[in-house]
């Protein structure tokens, strides 16, 4: 790809002072116990000539002392060190300012501007695209036509109605809908401080397939190890959202930064589920978030004080089932470019949505289950129809089925039993919708 961040050749490639490289080797030495520079290359993600170089400058200054050639089976071993005295007093020194030890740092302008070549709104999703991802769920056409600019766009979504109708579904997967790689680095260096970016938990690496025709090219353009390559990351935050999860979590201990989770989501998407209900207010949560979405620009401050900017590049999806005009003024609304609502199926939607689950179940909706179900919805619970009763449904028949011990089966009785798990009922409430009948309501 044209924006893979490509392997330093020499030291003055790395962007990184080379003290800040030599503390990491006297920290793994001293930490890990490593004794060759082929081991801390390794460790560090720096290729071994650089590391060579290091290694010989502090020998030195008389920092580590060689122990000999390390054996091996073919008979040529790497060169084995030790810290000296000296070298023991520079790690401490090192570990004392902070105590973290693996991949070396990429610069703040080098991560800045890789996440600027591989920007979300780079990548093209097809209609094409769009309808394979919703493959398997049935959303109007309408909404997906309205969805593609959005997704396009790479900047934010409001997608909002009642409950039960899909929203985290969707926006789940117009997360995953995206296919391009990006690079995201371990861990990057601001003003001498550390701040780790990579997260297993959330980033997932992927395995490059090289065609033979670009081997070679490849090799001379080895890809920069402190970066890895993974799909681009999905983050999703519901009512546990705080606004401490959105600042440089420092450990006090260890001296060093755990990036926030829309940074870790950078180049990717960034989902706020159940919006409203996170344990900060919406008032605080959007001015924090007002200028990142308008200026494409975020602030983070060091414990020092030293604030530094960062692209913000990242999908931001919000979904709600609360009115949008009571969690947002209209000033923030207008930063908020597309904004879609999920409405209740209609009653042809409903019974696509049923025969479709019931379907995956090994199981097939009749016309009289179908009219039963939808007359207890409305006329007997006084609810509407929403698309996640026939999974419900379905799922409470299949448990039934099982505790009975008896074979599959869309029954009456279990769908009964399934639609009193589904609401509480109002005894005073059962007949005071109405008395139309399943058929007349499907034909309006």
């Amino acid at each position: 790809m044209s924006y893979e961040p490509l392997s330093p050749v020499n030291l003055s490639d790395t962007n990184t002072d080379p003290v800040l490289l030599q503390q990491l080797i006297a920290k793994g030495m001293f930490l890990e116990n490593l004794e060759t520079s082929t081991q801390l290359a390794d460790e560090m993600k720096i290729p071994g000539p650089i590391i060579d170089k290091l290694m010989q400058d502090l020998n030195n200054r008389q920092m580590i002392e060689s122990t000999g050639m390390e054996s091996s089976a073919g008979g040529f071993g790497a060169m084995k060190y030790v810290l000296s005295k000296q070298g023991k007093e520079f790690a401490n020194d090192a570990l004392f300012q902070n105590q973290y030890f693996g991949p070396a740092p990429v610069t703040l302008d080098a991560f800045s501007e890789q996440v600027r070549k591989q920007a979300i709104g780079n990548e093209r999703v097809s209609p094409e695209d769009i309808d394979q991802a919703f493959a398997d769920i049935i959303v109007p056409d309408e909404f997906k036509k309205r969805l593609g600019p959005g997704v396009n766009s790479g900047q934010s979504i409001l997608i909002y109605g009642p409950a039960g109708n899909g929203k985290t579904t969707v926006a789940e997967k117009v997360a995953h809908i995206f296919e391009a790689a990006v690079y995201i680095p371990y861990c990057i260096e601001v003003n001498g401080s550390i701040i780790k970016i990579f997260d297993p938990a959330l980033h997932e690496p992927i395995e490059q397939i090289i065609p033979e025709k670009e081997r070679r090219l490849v090799i001379r353009s080895r890809i920069d190890a402190r970066f890895v390559v993974c799909r681009r990351p999905v983050v999703i935050t519901g009512g546990e959202l705080n606004m401490e999860m959105l600042d440089l979590k420092f450990n006090e201990i260890a001296k060093f930064y755990e990036a926030p989770l829309h940074i870790k989501a950078l180049n990717g998407t960034f989902i706020i589920d159940d919006f409203g209900r996170q344990l900060c207010s919406p008032e605080e949560l959007l001015n924090r978030w007002i200028v990142p979405l308008q200026s494409r620009v975020d602030y983070l401050k060091l414990h020092s004080g030293k604030s530094f900017d960062v692209p913000f590049d990242e999908l931001v999806i919000f979904s709600t089932n609360m009115s949008p005009d009571d969690l947002m003024d209209p000033a923030f609304l207008r930063r908020i470019p597309y904004k879609l609502e999920t409405k209740d199926p209609s009653p042809e939607a409903f019974r696509a949505i049923y025969e479709a689950v019931a379907r995956g179940a090994g199981l097939e909706l009749t016309e009289e289950i179908y009219n039963f179900t939808v007359h207890e919805i409305i006329h007997v619970s006084g609810k509407t129809l929403a698309a996640y009763q026939p999974k419900f449904i379905i799922e409470q028949v299949k448990a039934a089925c099982k505790y009975e011990g008896v074979a599959l089966s869309l029954t009456k009785d279990f769908v009964e039993e399934a639609l009193t798990n589904l609401y509480v009922r109002d005894s005073s409430y059962v007949g005071q919708v109405g008395t139309s009948s399943p058929a007349e309501l499907v034909a309006s």
